[in-house]
């Protein structure tokens, strides 16, 4: 893989220069960039094949990088830094406005990448909440991204599960290594990997998650291959995937979780302050401090709570407002389903609700088809609502995930308020309408921000009312409830990771100021343990795309339109914050 990914690397460089002498022809021309954007978007699919996947580029679906060794990361280091000193070669202001944002972009994105490649999180390959031990079992599942609709397809996954196998034991090398280095998980994280590692453990291999795809074969497929590929597939699993999550799951048993550190945050490891400082900046796309993010959350949680306490007041309730979290945690009346299609039913009765306002306000929607499913029972437990992006060319739908444990357990009051975040118009419309804009280089139709991305998700949160939702004060009590929840992720992510507080003083916290039951806040509280900066992305991002549209409300007065924004905002797809404050501010303007 080394020499492979060696060979790409001079190919691009000898690609990046030839088109660099071009452009030096033709006075650093709009052309000569867009080579250099599209050779990096293409070369860097070699090394990230699952995102290529996932856009709906299936050239690359039987690669998978063993991305955690030293020489994988030294190649793209060396990728990065070859790519930059090119992009630093053209005259920027020389440029097309279109194709000065994405220099301004790359140029961003390289430098952070290069950053994180400095710190060793490859030895903690595996959490609860983001590891290939956990995408594996998407892919394999025949529902999530990778396809499965020609034999190829069938024997590109196979590829894929036999490269796993090595990733797997470079995996357990690496953590064996940061034993050794300190560089561990916390305890408490370890532990919640077990039950994940043990699902995919199972005796009889028809029951095996990865046998899924085998069990529905296309009408199309002959007998020979269905027969060809069962048979190729079970050996698979019995010969590779079990033994290799067998193995992860006895190394985690027996020798890591012994060793892994009884601390909360990553500021326990000898790199771990500069480590979040640089998170935070990368996640939020800002140069805000930590202690300016940590004062900013506690800010907004005594704002929200003030709204709380109104909408209690509203309702009649004569506790306080913690006793209010339990009663709307526990009264029947607000656990109404019976049964997973019922729950599932609940979210596309929301959709048909709001769908007339949400074409009032969004004049520029996306093409793609859109879908509501029930998350795999082997990681619903452990998993929140999430957003699966669908392909560009809308042959996949955008997926809406729903953990269902047990739907009698399943609160409704934040229904409204996860629908218009994960679905419409949040993540669905933000990701599709980014994916189908062919205007943009290919490597910003598929870039990510979390600062953009998750602030916009949670803007729309905030357009419930506006999109004929929330008219039940209960609704808007669980809107309020979310948006706590993350304007409390300021306040405990900082303090775990750099200001000394334990998990458990986090989980107190955030119990006092929400609604969502222990059980629920403990796993958020482990999933910042485990992704550290994450999690403070979305208020970031929502507070800024609020202050823009106040602004150009305040600025624009009747022409202001809703629409009008929100095209404005999703156009060029996800931004670095003081880039997309550029753009509305120079729209106002023009506006004016």
């Amino acid at each position: 893989m080394k020499n492979i990914l060696l060979f790409l690397i001079l190919s691009f460089f000898i690609s990046c220069s030839s088109g660099i002498e071009e452009n030096t022809k033709q006075n650093n021309s709009d052309a000569g960039i867009q080579k250099l954007f599209s050779s990096y978007y293409e070369h860097r699919l070699h090394f990230f094949p699952l995102e290529a996947t996932s856009n709906g580029d299936h050239r690359f679906d039987d690669l998978l990088p063993n991305n955690i060794t030293e020489s994988f990361r030294d190649t793209l280091n060396h990728f990065y830094a070859s790519t930059l000193d090119s992009l630093n070669l053209f005259d920027r202001n020389s440029l097309n406005e279109n194709n000065q944002t994405s220099f301004d972009i790359l140029q961003w994105d390289l430098k952070m990448n290069i950053i994180a490649l400095k710190f060793p999180d490859h030895l903690m390959p595996v959490n609860q909440f983001w590891s290939l031990s956990i995408t594996m079992g998407q892919l394999g599942a025949g529902s999530g991204i990778q396809p499965f609709e020609t034999v190829k397809d069938y024997e590109n996954f196979l590829m894929r599960a036999h490269r796993f196998v090595p990733w797997c034991d470079t995996a357990i090398e690496n953590m064996k290594r940061g034993i050794q280095q300190n560089i561990t998980l916390p305890q408490v994280l370890a532990k919640k990997v077990l039950p994940q590692l043990q699902d995919m453990i199972v005796s009889d291999i028809h029951k095996s998650i990865f046998h899924l795809p085998v069990d529905k074969f296309p009408t199309s497929f002959s007998e020979t291959d269905k027969n060809k590929l069962t048979a190729e597939y079970e050996k698979t699993i019995s010969e590779e995937l079990i033994p290799a999550y067998k193995k992860l799951y006895d190394f985690f048993n027996t020798t890591y979780i012994p060793a892994c550190r009884a601390s909360t945050g990553i500021n326990a490891l000898s790199f771990g302050k500069d480590y979040y400082n640089f998170l935070a900046k990368q996640w939020t796309t800002t140069t805000l401090t930590a202690d300016s993010i940590f004062n900013l959350g506690l800010k907004e949680v005594a704002r929200i709570r003030d709204e709380m306490e109104n909408i209690k007041n509203e309702l009649g309730f004569k506790g306080t407002l913690k006793e209010f979290f339990h009663f709307v945690n526990s009264d029947k009346k607000y656990f109404p389903f019976k049964t997973d299609s019922e729950v599932i039913q609940g979210f596309r009765k929301i959709y048909e609700t709001e769908k007339p306002m949400v074409n009032k306000m969004f004049s520029v929607q996306p093409k793609s088809p859109f879908r509501i499913q029930e998350t795999e029972k082997f990681r619903a437990a452990s998993s929140s609502a999430e957003y699966q992006q669908g392909s560009a060319d809308g042959s996949r739908p955008g997926i809406f995930y729903v953990p269902i444990v047990d739907a009698t357990k399943f609160n409704s009051i934040a229904m409204e308020t996860l629908f218009l975040h994960e679905a419409i118009p949040g993540h669905h419309f933000q990701i599709s309408i980014q994916q189908e804009n062919k205007d943009l280089p290919d490597f910003r139709r598929f870039i990510w921000y979390g600062a953009y991305g998750e602030g916009w998700a949670l803007y729309s949160e905030s357009l419930g009312k506006e999109v004929g939702l929330y008219t039940d004060p209960i609704q808007k009590f669980g809107n309020l409830s979310e948006e706590m929840h993350r304007a409390l992720r300021l306040v405990v992510d900082v303090g775990m990771h750099l200001k000394g507080w334990t998990r458990e003083q986090a989980i107190a916290y955030s119990l006092e100021n929400e609604a969502e039951s222990e059980a629920d806040v403990t796993s958020e509280v482990e999933r910042y343990m485990a992704i550290p900066a994450q999690a403070l992305a979305y208020k970031i991002g929502q507070l800024k795309i609020i202050a823009l549209r106040n602004e150009a409300q305040k600025q624009l007065g009747e022409k202001f339109s809703y629409a009008e924004f929100h095209n404005q905002v999703l156009k060029n797809g996800c931004l670095p914050l003081a880039i997309l404050e550029s753009n509305i501010q120079q729209w106002i303007k023009n506006q004016k």
